[in-house]
């Protein structure tokens, strides 16, 4: 961490993204930015990480106001350009893939037309079949679609077989997979996508002249990744590094 931020606060923006994050019933962050901030504050003694909560929807107001100045496990892609902000290389890579429930007859070409099923998905969500457009209005108006605030519920809308609400569900790859494991019955009910609906690369955005940069944030993570344990995290919530991820690091 450079010499010219000690005592360093940082704002941390969260909101429910699992199992990438989440806030826990004792209001603490959970997922894989959980662990990751009670590592860093760790190994950082002279910053201090704290949290704001957000939501997928008001991550962008929250910001703009001031109310966090950095936040982690964001593409690019999501409403960030224009914005005055810092960017990191990408540390984590995902996909969203589709889910419907399996019956006979039913396969993979049930996918080939999603705008012609009814749609559930996370509210406030950036997603690829809706050019990663998140007004619900706009995004209703176009599609026969409805939001909730949980993978699990619209996994349920899934396998309740009401068609009229919900026929195909948009859900991480890796909150699947976590779903499964915890569920290994759900995989004969289940039909998945093989084709993504978008993959992404997340990175951590801060502030443009804040407290840190990502280039700043990215020196704080480097002692995690030269001893493995970022990468150890990574894998224990079913997530992935980008390729030629450990490239680079070598200098930090």
């Amino acid at each position: 961490m450079p010499s010219a931020y000690p005592e360093t606060k940082v704002r941390i923006g969260i909101y429910h993204f699992p199992p990438v994050a989440g806030v826990g019933p004792d209001n603490q962050p959970t997922g894989l930015l959980g662990d990751l901030l009670r590592e860093l504050r760790k190994v950082h003694n002279d910053v201090s990480f704290q949290v704001f909560y957000t939501s997928p929807k008001r991550r962008y107001l929250d910001y703009e106001a001031g109310l966090y100045d950095v936040i982690f496990f964001q593409s690019a892609n999501w409403g960030w350009s224009g914005r005055d902000v810092t960017i990191s290389r990408p540390i984590l890579t995902d996909e969203e893939l589709y889910v419907a429930l399996k019956k006979p007859g039913r396969n993979l070409s049930f996918f080939d037309d999603i705008a012609s099923h009814a749609i559930v998905a996370m509210s406030g969500y950036h997603y690829g079949f809706a050019d990663l457009e998140v007004d619900s209005q706009k995004l209703q108006q176009k599609f026969n679609v409805e939001f909730s605030d949980s993978h699990n519920r619209n996994l349920q809308l899934i396998m309740a077989d009401r068609p009229s609400v919900a026929e195909v569900a948009v859900i991480s790859h890796s909150y699947l997979q976590m779903h499964l494991s915890k569920h290994p019955d759900d995989r004969s009910k289940l039909l998945i996508s093989d084709k993504p609906d978008q993959q992404y690369e997340l990175r951590i955005i801060a502030r443009k002249n804040g407290p840190v940069s990502a280039t700043d944030m990215m020196e704080l993570l480097a002692p995690l990744i030269h001893n493995g344990s970022y990468q150890k995290m990574v894998e224990d919530w079913g997530l992935h590094l980008p390729p030629e991820f450990l490239n680079g690091f070598q200098s930090l």
